[in-house]
């Protein structure tokens, strides 16, 4: 097997290094060190003018370094690396082979110092706010190249696990283990006598899965309001109902079994004179009280709606083991309240699937 000529297409120490390793593997390293040299010297391109008097691999690697060709090539991998872009991994991206290259346009175009390092990476970067905040974040206090990927590593994996818009999720209550569930064209037949909500299968199933959708590209605990679209129903949302007007007056329609609130799947076009319709939730961290940042896969939370036509009132999404039944079937309760928090208002937020930003792909 011939060994590959130095051309200046490569690091003076990394081809140097494979050449000792070539000559190891092939013991020709009990061939004496002047002849060793002849034939690493042989191997230098005709391009590359060496001086005279080179005797030894380190002044071999020396002039080498010394050479145009290197200039060039450093250079080179310099302008890689400033036009180096990190595609995430919910698009395709592969954040090993992004790193390797990262590491080798770093080490080729001789660049050691960890700010440089963190200034070029953070450049590769995509235009959102939850890499730019969290790259600052995490990397402040980083002193190493290793800590460094550590850091980066740790920014990946959070940002596969959040709560974008438009991902499709699954709501586990945490009591009953049973996720958050609507039928297509199945009806209370008491209150609204529209499409019923329920805590069903012990696993997602089509009738647990809602698009969640806001106002911006990632939720965060401060505020955010969003939607729950059933997306086996398509264009019907989680959400509550005001009945307006009539000879028995103006209500929330109530809960087949404890005479909560109903939740029920729904949407506008099902309003009128006499019909409002609110679908809008806000969500709070199930285990914290003033829990920051952003929404992500398995947080426990608390979801709730406010009923504009009761001075504001607040009420929590609840199931519970109550079960009511329509025909031969039972179903079990989820209901909003105004009581106290307690378990039964959980549940856990399961990402299902990640919504693919377009911006995902745009940099700097």
């Amino acid at each position: 097997m011939d060994f590959p000529k130095y051309n200046g297409n490569i690091h003076p120490d990394e081809w140097i290094k494979d050449f000792k390793n070539y000559l190891e593997y092939f013991k020709i390293k009990q061939v004496c060190y002047e002849d060793r040299m002849k034939v690493a010297l042989s191997l230098v391109d005709s391009t590359i003018s060496l001086p005279t008097g080179i005797d030894s691999f380190e002044k071999l690697c020396n002039a080498l370094k010394e050479d145009i060709s290197f200039t060039i090539f450093k250079n080179t991998n310099e302008r890689k690396l400033q036009s180096l872009k990190y595609i995430p991994e919910s698009r395709g991206g592969d954040t090993s082979k992004f790193i390797s290259n990262f590491l080798k346009l770093c080490y080729n175009a001789e660049i050691n110092d960890i700010e440089e390092h963190k200034k070029y990476l953070y450049k590769s970067l995509p235009m959102n706010d939850y890499f730019s905040k969290e790259f600052y974040k995490k990397m402040e206090n980083v002193n190493s190249i290793n800590e460094l990927i550590k850091k980066f590593e740790d920014i990946v994996v959070e940002e596969s696990n959040l709560i974008k818009n438009e991902s499709i999720v699954a709501l586990k209550h945490i009591a009953t283990g049973k996720y958050l569930s609507s039928a297509e064209n199945l009806c209370y037949k008491t209150g609204s006598c529209t499409q019923l909500v329920f805590a069903g299968s012990p696993v997602p199933d089509s009738n647990s899965l809602w698009k969640i959708k806001f106002s911006k590209g990632l939720a965060t605990y401060s505020n955010t309001l969003i939607k729950l679209q059933h997306v086996k129903s398509n264009d019907k949302f989680l959400g509550i109902n005001y009945y307006s007007g009539g000879f028995s007056g103006s209500y929330y329609y109530k809960s087949p079994s404890t005479d909560h609130t109903e939740v029920n799947c729904n949407n506008t076009t099902y309003c009128d004179d006499y019909h409002v319709w609110n679908e809008n939730w806000k969500f709070k961290h199930g285990k914290s009280g003033n829990h920051q940042g952003y929404l992500k896969s398995n947080d426990i939370i608390n979801l709730s709606i406010v009923k504009p036509y009761q001075s504001g009132q607040v009420e929590f999404l609840r199931s519970h083991d109550i079960q009511f039944t329509i025909e031969d079937d039972a179903f079990q309760e989820v209901v909003c309240h105004n009581e106290r928090l307690g378990g039964n208002d959980e549940w856990r937020i399961e990402l299902i699937k990640q919504y693919i930003w377009t911006m995902d792909i745009l940099h700097d």
